[in-house]
């Protein structure tokens, strides 16, 4: 790969694209489809792009405690705590991610190291989420459990739509990437690597330097906004269940968007009524802040679209 000049792209994969469906959900399923996806990301650095790679855990890390918590019910065992959980989730996605990029690599004989970073974020103890937790998290329980879990474990429980209860978490702004270095470093020396995993372990500073485990659930597409903003990535790329962004999405007069400036995306994103809360709104955000932040461009698009969408063929670009 003769690459005269570097170009460093950072590639957030949500945690639901590991999941194809509801029958394909073991941990073999989501094995094939982080093959499905690494190819295409062998293809971006076949074409000379150096590749940082921030990815979901959402499903995954409910999977997690979901197994924590029928373990203690049946045989007493400790329950594994949130932040641990997501530590957990990043070394076993990381695991599948850089094995079968590693072997798709090999395959085209492209000598490249991939690793993965257990990733810290901090987050502020004093971000308002804090206050009113969104996130619910866990499985269901009925209002006994949760008014004792709330009691004795200081949890935020919510009624969840007549299904039960069930515990929620904030869900704070990333301010940091405690191992930043370690990344920047791994990424010059030209190995891809896995980082950021789930919106990485939210962490908080004690006031003392010391950083500690908190409850709390990061938004992966803002933490990878950081990964780019602070690696200077010359692209910022999502890799979502969609070939295109959408305005007036499931309208009569929806519209598929090939191009837009940063001054569009910030206009449709404050109207309200074009990306959905839970999913395409924070990924217009994520990128509002990558550009608005010295950023140079943005592309939203599929995984098996990406090799087009560099091609200028596909996906929806945003720029400054």
């Amino acid at each position: 790969m003769a690459n005269t000049q570097r170009k460093v792209a950072v590639v957030a994969i949500g945690g639901n694209s590991l999941i194809k469906d509801e029958k394909r959900k073991t941990v073999e399923d989501q094995y094939q489809a982080a093959k499905e996806t690494t190819y295409h990301i062998a293809d971006m650095i076949e074409a000379g792009w150096d590749v940082a790679i921030g990815h979901g855990n959402g499903p995954q890390v409910g999977f997690i405690l979901r197994r924590s918590e029928i373990a203690a019910k049946v045989e007493g065992m400790h329950e594994v705590p949130l932040d641990v959980c997501g530590a957990d989730s990043q070394g076993a996605i990381g695991y599948a991610l850089q094995q079968t990029l590693q072997n798709e690599l090999f395959r085209r004989k492209i000598k490249k190291s991939v690793a993965t970073v257990i990733t810290q974020v901090l987050v502020d103890k004093a971000d308002p989420a804090f206050q009113k937790p969104s996130k619910p998290i866990g499985g269901f329980m009925d209002q006994a459990e949760a008014n004792r879990r709330e009691a004795e474990m200081g949890w935020s429980v919510v009624e969840d739509a007549g299904r039960g209860w069930r515990r929620v978490v904030a869900s704070p702004l990333p301010k940091e990437i405690v191992e930043l270095e370690t990344v920047n470093t791994l990424v010059n020396a030209g190995v891809v690597v896995i980082t950021v995993g789930g919106g990485g372990i939210p962490v908080v500073d004690a006031g003392d330097g010391q950083y500690a485990g908190t409850a709390a659930v990061i938004d992966k597409d803002f933490a990878s906004s950081l990964l780019a903003q602070a690696v200077k990535a010359d692209l910022f790329l999502i890799s979502t269940a969609v070939e295109k962004v959408a305005v007036n999405f499931g309208k009569p007069d929806q519209k598929w968007i090939d191009r837009m400036t940063l001054a569009e995306a910030k206009q449709y994103l404050a109207e309200g009524t074009h990306f959905a809360k839970g999913s395409m709104a924070p990924k217009i955000q994520a990128i509002i802040w990558y550009l608005e932040a010295g950023g140079k461009q943005a592309l939203i698009t599929n995984p098996e679209s990406i090799g087009r969408a560099l091609r200028g063929e596909t996906g929806t670009w945003i720029v400054p």
